[in-house]
Formats: C-alpha cells, sequence, structure tokens
C-alpha cells in the first residue's frame, strides 16, 4: 500500500530476531533460501520440528529462570513458527535430521505436550522430503558432536555450518571446516538407527508415555 515493497516485512523480520541468540538471524536468512537441510538435535527436538506447546515449554521456562523476558519468549516462538513455513512450502528443501536418543527421554512441556510432537515427528517422517532418524544412547563417546549443528545446502551450491552454544550461535563459511562437518554427519547417518527403527522407537516412546 505505500510502495515499499518488502521494507515493513523485513522490519519486523529483524524485530522478532531480537529475541534469538547473536548469530541468528544471518543464519534463519540462509535457512530460509535452503535446498537441503540436515540437522543434528542434542537435548530437545530440532526447532523447525517443534509443536507449539513444545517450544511454549521451553520459552517459559527461560522465563522462569529469569533468562529472558516474556515478550522476548513470545517472540522467539512466534518468529518459530514462522521459519516452520519452510516445511509447508510449494517446494520445500529436502530435510534430514538425526535426533539424539536424549530429545525423546526429556519430557519438555509434560507428557500431553510429549504426546503432541511424538505424534507431529511420526507424521513428518512420513512426508517424501523429510527423513527423521534417532542417535541411540549406545553411540556413547562415538557421536560426534557435542553441540547441535546445521548444514545447508543453498541455491549457488555452497554449504554453510551452524552451531550454538548456551550464548550465542556461529555460522560457519569456512569451506574445509563445513567439509569436515560434512564427513561427521555422514559418519553419524551410518550409525544412527534407520528411518523405520527411528520411527518404532519414536512410536514406543510415545505409548510409554505417562497417562
Amino acid at each position: 500500500m505505500f510502495g515499499t515493497g518488502d521494507l515493513f516485512l523485513e522490519l519486523w523480520r529483524r524485530y522478532t530476531r531480537a529475541a534469538q541468540l547473536e548469530g541468528f538471524a544471518e543464519f534463519a536468512d540462509a535457512e530460509a533460501r535452503c535446498r537441503r537441510l540436515r540437522a543434528l538435535a542434542l537435548t530437545v527436538v530440532t526447532g523447525l520440528f517443534q509443536v507449539p506447546d513444545y517450544a511454549w515449554a521451553l520459552a517459559l521456562a527461560a522465563v522462569e529462570r529469569g533468562a529472558i523476558t516474556r515478550a522476548a519468549a513470545e517472540q522467539r516462538v512466534e518468529f518459530l513458527l514462522t521459519r516452520q513455513q519452510l516445511l509447508l512450502q510449494k517446494s520445500p528443501p529436502i530435510v534430514h535430521a538425526v535426533l539424539d536418543e536424549s530429545c525423546l527421554a526429556r519430557p519438555i512441556g509434560g507428557p500431553v505436550v510429549m504426546g503432541k510432537q511424538f505424534d507431529h515427528l511420526a507424521e513428518l517422517a512420513a512426508r517424501p522430503n523429510i527423513t527423521i532418524q534417532v542417535a541411540p544412547f549406545s553411540l556413547a563417546e562415538n557421536l560426534p558432536f557435542t553441540l547441535p549443528v546445521i548444514l545447508l545446502d543453498l541455491p549457488d551450491g555452497t554449504v554453510i555450518g551452524y552451531a550454538e552454544s548456551q550464548t550465542q550461535g556461529h555460522l560457519e563459511r569456512r569451506r574445509q571446516t563445513v567439509a569436515g562437518w560434512e564427513r561427521e554427519y555422514d559418519q553419524l547417518l551410518v550409525e544412527a538407527l534407520p528411518k523405520a527403527p527411528s520411527l518404532a522407537l519414536i512410536r514406543k516412546a510415545r505409548r510409554e508415555l505417562a497417562p
């Protein structure tokens, strides 16, 4: 209406990202353009796969700890749901996610919320562009990463990596470093449970939820 193109949309996105970790905004821009996304989730389900109640439980816990404000929590969850539209677009990227078994064992939000989350994971796993594997506890010290990692294949053929610590995110563009992450991720795919056993473990966790 004002003839400003995407200006207000971009300003809104930047405002929303104010609640995110340092370094996350640049990653989110790249994620929105990626053709393939490979993720390793440790402790909690990767953001793109979280149902709203699960995301809210994590955000509100941060508020209770005094780590973020209520307003920041609302912005964080709102932006996460916006990012998840990536999976609903007409030509979504190929997504391959490895969930550490701890993601299934930690009852974020309680049984009801986890039930919704498990059902959502099963639904996502049935989509042709999404593969979900579980890295079992039995991998022990052979799990190659100690932080959650995401690899993005961009339209120009480049691959970038993203990792988060407790206080900030880091976007990795150095080809040698990213190639090393890719090798480690490829090895992880071999050692993680295949698709069918991974889905069976997710469904088993769903059945074992406390009533």
